[in-house]
């Protein structure tokens, strides 16, 4: 056994586990340099600089972990979450595409994949990953909703009635909102009234 990187990564699980990332971080460093090969300290670096929203730096841990773990569907899910967040949509799409590849039922790369979509304007790829999520997870409103509005904006109005009946059934609230964001008065009727209320009340 490699003493010097176990005691390095174990620090590092440790001070890592007590919330010291900057110190946690330094220490699995440690470790991958004495052993390059170490996918989990890789991952770990990644965690954590995503954590601390320092993107360039997460994407490059992250390339490192996925060159050992090509096949791990949530490690580039995690990848393109942080492309994403760093403004570079075009490589989240493609870290999301393989992220569903390997595992097409893992919902929130799915979802993932509708926003980079959508952050690129390509609506209709956008509303047909916000349909896959949607269909994986059937009472999560947040992804009929941004389905809805991805249909909306490729100017297909049809689809988003259709959306809105089955986002008013469950979440009446997210289905208003949608409403108003699509500029759809004509399906108010699919909401309470109590819920139309509501709504004109507390919006901000």
């Amino acid at each position: 056994m490699d003493f010097e990187h176990f005691r390095h990564y174990a620090r590092g699980w440790l001070l890592h586990f007590f919330g010291q990332e900057e110190k946690a971080f330094n220490e699995y460093a440690a470790a991958y340099r004495l052993r390059p090969n170490n996918a989990k300290a890789a991952c770990n670096l990644a965690f954590i600089a995503a954590r601390r929203k320092q993107y360039d730096v997460a994407d490059k841990w992250f390339i490192e972990a996925l060159s050992l773990m090509p096949g791990d569907a949530g490690m580039h899910f995690n990848h393109g979450y942080v492309l994403e967040q760093a403004g570079r949509p075009d490589d989240a799409v493609a870290a999301f595409g393989e992220a569903v590849r390997l595992n097409p039922a893992l919902d929130l790369a799915w979802y993932g994949l509708g926003m980079a979509r959508a952050r690129l304007g390509e609506h209709a790829e956008a509303a047909a990953a916000f349909a896959k999520a949607a269909e994986l997870q059937p009472m999560n409103g947040e992804a009929f909703y941004q389905w809805a509005m991805a249909c909306h904006h490729a100017n297909q109005p049809d689809q988003v009635t259709v959306i809105a009946k089955r986002l008013a059934s469950f979440e009446p609230k997210r289905a208003m909102k949608l409403i108003k964001d699509a500029e759809r008065p004509d399906l108010r009727h699919l909401v309470p009234a109590e819920v139309q209320e509501f709504f004109e009340t507390h919006r901000s």
